[in-house]
């Protein structure tokens, strides 16, 4: 990125505990040993996707605005590229392997329904979860990637052509409201009382709508730290958590302003310095890789060491965990490291030139 950004290392580090939290969810309904209150908070795993949407709009909107500001439309173009750097190369490995497993099954004669060959085209070009299909197939968790590019091809519409950088502040709180607001009224309208309801229908939705709310987050915490914002922020939150207490299907807008309002009180923090420790950072930087890869592997996983998939023992879920994380960190080194540094080399040899005719 052409601008110098802050180290967000506690943004860095509750992402990765986040995906841990959708690791806790897909694999709940095998681990029935664990005590009620863990898994009252493992059913709600779901919701660890809605955080990731608002993030992923701050980070983006922190990384790549100012090259909207600067170049105006033509910066998007750099911007798609560094996107699908940043994205595609670990998603193509794991549907890859997701597909040689598919074709296993088949050559097997063994039931393949979950990974229906018609809808691959979809999986291939991240279309999956644009409405054309009625359930989640291949890759579960891709769904949410799917969504993501939709945001990205949203973006330089939200970073050119809206103000948010001169934006007043308390048109950049109402705007996040709005925008949260709608979404949840569209979803009530629809017939849901919870955020994970029907993905295929519902998750472009949630991501579009957080997504840009995270950019409008990310707006709002750049214009410098101010006593009436933060005041006004710890109130939405208090807000959002009475809500959500008073009834349940508050949560289909209390959780996404609650978590908006932790990534701008946590980003806030960050400008004291604080020090995260380095495991917590590792685990977000691997958070992608921890995402994408731990549904697939748990199927391997049961495949190969179970027996009761309905009650897996506690030593052999701590290996599945285990092998996730190495799994996790041996792509991180292997894919995604590698894919972005093949995509920075052209960039920074375009930018180089630019510089060169200036």
């Amino acid at each position: 990125m052409s601008e110098t950004r802050p180290q967000l290392d506690g943004l860095t580090a509750l992402r990765g505990l986040a995906a841990w939290f959708v690791v806790l969810y897909h694999i709940r309904a095998s681990t029935p040993w664990l005590p009620e209150g863990v898994m009252h908070i493992a059913h709600k795993g779901y919701l660890a996707v809605d955080f990731f949407f608002l993030l992923s709009g701050f980070v983006i909107w922190l990384s790549a605005h100012s090259d909207f500001a600067t170049r105006g439309w033509g910066a998007a173009p750099a911007f798609w590229r560094r996107r699908m750097a940043r994205i595609y190369p670990l998603y193509g490995v794991m549907l890859a392997l997701t597909i040689a497993f598919a074709a296993l099954l088949h050559a097997t004669a063994r039931d393949a329904s979950n990974y229906p060959w018609h809808e691959l085209p979809l999986h291939m070009l991240m279309l999956q979860n644009w409405g054309f299909t009625d359930a989640l197939s291949w890759n579960h968790p891709a769904w949410s990637i799917s969504t993501e590019m939709a945001a990205y091809l949203l973006f330089p519409l939200i970073a050119y052509a809206l103000p948010l950088a001169r934006a007043p502040r308390a048109a950049l709180l109402l705007g996040i409201a709005v925008l949260i607001g709608g979404m949840a009224a569209t979803l009530r309208t629809l017939g849901f009382d919870n955020l994970g309801q029907d993905i295929p229908h519902t998750g472009l939705i949630r991501c579009l709508s957080e997504f840009s709310a995270g950019a409008l987050v990310c707006a709002l915490w750049s214009q410098g730290a101010h006593a009436s914002t933060r005041v006004a922020v710890l109130a939405t939150a208090g807000a959002a958590i009475l809500g959500w207490s008073l009834a349940p299907a508050a949560e289909l807008w209390a959780f996404p302003l609650l978590a908006a309002c932790a990534i701008f009180l946590i980003a806030d923090a960050s400008r004291a310095g604080r020090a995260i420790p380095r495991p917590l950072i590792f685990l977000g930087e691997i958070s992608y890789a921890t995402y994408l890869a731990h549904f697939m592997l748990f199927i391997w996983f049961k495949i190969a060491f179970v027996e009761d998939a309905a009650n897996i023992p506690p030593p052999l879920v701590a290996l599945y965990l285990a092998l996730t994380f190495a799994a996790s960190a041996l792509l991180y080194q292997w894919v995604e490291v590698p894919g972005r540094r093949l995509a920075r080399g052209p960039l920074q040899k375009a930018r180089d030139k630019a510089t060169a005719r200036a």
